[in-house]
């Protein structure tokens, strides 16, 4: 047995107090036995009305599956660089090629789950909320390009910072028993001269996922983007020549370091069950993750018991009022 009060306990507890200290104080002041009897019967009432106040109810727990557990974060970097072509087992395909098809095949693997993506480039934005939705997921990555080359400040991977702050501490006050996995997709590549804030303090909301990382050491030439699509210009640099960007695999293994997962280097559409091994949304509301408690109120016997006292109660004034009824009142009421 437990209480889950009906009102606010500070409430019924002052409303309840004044209310049995002026019956119990009438209770010991009463001089004869009939008095002493409705004062006791009085303070039980008031009892009776507390009790019920506080709520008494069984508790009961059992496993909520009706929602998905886990929820996963896609942080992307949309940067100029990801537009590089040196990924595929040709090293001739666009990085975010590569970002296309994990993203896809990560939710796909992971199943029921909620999705989220984050995407930067000059800034960051929430690209899609979290859903359960992994059509809407999948039309989202198939249509993802690279930032307008016209409009790039240069890169800086804590530039999702904020938006994935807000998005895991959301996460946690909406669902703290939920799993929480980021998979950040990114080359590592730095081109602003600043020293990106560290990702440390938001790993002990992450419980799992990858640092995934795209392009290579000797680096690729990167197409334009521009209103009209890509291409077929690549970028230059700005001493002369097509730029080449080059991925920086120290900058993504810090990076994972810091939030506490692997770091893991893409070169191919290779087979991503082992980046998804431990993210099951079944098991993970099967292990009672998504415990939920109810409450059932029990007050009918309460409920019960103050019937009978208040009958009682109106019983007694019915007989006190009619015999405050001179005689000769009541013969002419019975007349009339």
């Amino acid at each position: 047995m437990t209480f889950a009060p009906l009102l606010n306990p500070w409430l019924l507890g002052v409303v309840v107090g004044l209310l049995a200290a002026g019956t119990v104080t009438a209770l010991i002041r009463s001089r004869s036995s009939g008095e002493r009897l409705g004062w006791a019967r009085r303070t039980a009432i008031v009892g009776a009305v507390g009790l019920m106040g506080a709520g008494p109810a069984t508790a009961t727990t059992a496993l909520d599956t009706t929602v998905a557990a886990v929820d996963v974060y896609f942080v992307v970097d949309r940067s100029g660089s990801m537009a590089a072509e040196d990924w595929g087992a040709a090293q001739d395909a666009p990085r975010l090629d590569g970002v296309r098809h994990d993203v896809i095949e990560l939710a796909e693997s992971i199943g029921d789950g909620r999705f989220a993506v984050i995407a930067y480039d000059s800034q960051s934005t929430r690209q899609l909320p979290l859903t359960w939705d992994r059509q809407a997921l999948g039309s989202w990555a198939q249509t993802l390009t690279h930032e307008l080359t016209a409009y790039s400040q240069g890169s800086l991977t804590d530039r999702p910072w904020d938006a994935l702050a807000t998005a895991l501490e959301g996460s946690h006050e909406q669902g703290p028993a939920n799993m929480r996995v980021v998979f950040f997709l990114t080359d590592g590549e730095q081109t602003v001269d600043e020293e990106p804030r560290s990702f440390a303090d938001l790993a002990p909301l992450v419980d799992a996922g990858a640092v995934l990382g795209y392009g290579t050491t000797t680096g690729g030439r990167m197409l334009t983007s521009h209103p009209g699509g890509v291409g077929p210009d690549y970028i230059q640099d700005p001493s002369g020549g097509d730029g080449i960007s080059v991925a920086d695999p120290e900058t993504l293994q810090q990076l994972a370091d810091e939030l506490g997962v692997p770091y893991v280097h893409r070169t191919g559409q290779d087979d991503v069950a082992s980046l998804v091994a431990g993210i099951d949304p079944a098991q993970v509301a099967a292990d009672g993750r998504r415990v939920v408690t109810t409450y059932r109120p029990v007050v009918w016997p309460v409920a019960l018991a103050l019937g009978v006292l208040l009958a009682w109660e109106a019983g007694v004034w019915a007989v006190s009022l009619a015999r405050s009824v001179p005689p000769r009142e009541r013969g002419r009421e019975v007349r009339r």
